[in-house]
C-alpha cells in the first residue's frame, strides 16, 4: 500500500521475506501477475498506488536474506530527503504568509501590523529555521555519519511538526481565502498532512530517537 508514484515506476524493487530471511527483488513494470491500482489520497499531487503480486517473476539484487540492510539505509536517506523538503514547504508558507500579511489591508493598515499576526509569523520563522538546522545536520550526516539514524528521526520529528504548523498558521493568517479550493494553501497542508505519516509520524520517530539514545 501506498507505493510512491507505484503506477508510473518502469522497474519497482521490492523487498520480501525468503527462508533465508529479507531479500530485494527487481520486478518489471509489465511483468505477469502484477496489478497496480492508483489510491485516492489525501495529497492528491503527490500520486501513490497499491501493488498486488501474484506468482510474479523477480530478480534477486545482492545476495539472499542481505535485503534488510539495504532497506534499512534507504529508510533512512529517505527520512532526509523528506525532511528537506517540508522545510522547503515550511519555508514557503511563511513567504505566503508574510507577503499576505503585509498587503492585505484592514481597518486602514496591513494585518501583519496586528500583534496577533505578528506572533504568528514569528512563531514559524522559529520553527523553520530549527526545521532547517535539523535538515542540514541530517542531509551531512547521510554522507556517512554512523549517526544517520538517530539524526534521520530527530530531523523527520521535527521537520514533520514544523511543516504542518506552518501550513496551518498560513490559512489562519490568509483568512477566508485561505479556506478556498482556489487558494494554494490547502495543497501545502494536504502535503504537510501526508508527509508527516509517509515514514513513521513524529511520535514514532521520538520513540525511535529514544531507543537510539545512549542510556
Amino acid at each position: 500500500m501506498f507505493v510512491l508514484d507505484g503506477c508510473s515506476t518502469d522497474l519497482l524493487v521490492i523487498a520480501a521475506r525468503t527462508p533465508a530471511g529479507t531479500g530485494l527483488f527487481a520486478v518489471d513494470a509489465t511483468a505477469a501477475g502484477l496489478r497496480r491500482t492508483p489510491l485516492a489520497t489525501l495529497d492528491q499531487t503527490r500520486r501513490q498506488a497499491r501493488l498486488d503480486l501474484d506468482a510474479v517473476d523477480a530478480r534477486l539484487l545482492g545476495s539472499d536474506g542481505a535485503g534488510w540492510a539495504a532497506v534499512e539505509q534507504g529508510f533512512q536517506r529517505a527520512l532526509v530527503a523528506l525532511a528537506t523538503e517540508q522545510t522547503g514547504g515550511a519555508a514557503r508558507v511563511l513567504e505566503m504568509a508574510v507577503g499576505y500579511a503585509r498587503s492585505r489591508m484592514q481597518f486602514g493598515r496591513p494585518i501583519g501590523s496586528f500583534q496577533a499576526v505578528k506572533h504568528k509569523c514569528a512563531d514559524v520563522l522559529i520553527e523553520v529555521e530549527s526545521a532547517r538546522s535539523a535538515a542540514y545536520e541530517a542531509a551531512a550526516a547521510a554522507a556517512g555519519d554512523p549517526e544517520l539514524p538517530l539524526v534521520a528521526s530527530l530531523a523527520a520529528a521535527y521537520c514533520s511538526d514544523a511543516y504542518l504548523h506552518a501550513a496551518a498558521e498560513n490559512i489562519q493568517i490568509h483568512g477566508g481565502i485561505g479556506f478556498t479550493w482556489e487558494h494554494p494553501a490547502h495543497l501545502y497542508f494536504k502535503r504537510a498532512s501526508s508527509a508527516r505519516l509517509m515514514f513513521g509520524d513524529p511520535a514514532q520517530h521520538r520513540e525511535r530517537v529514544a531507543r537510539l539514545l545512549p542510556v
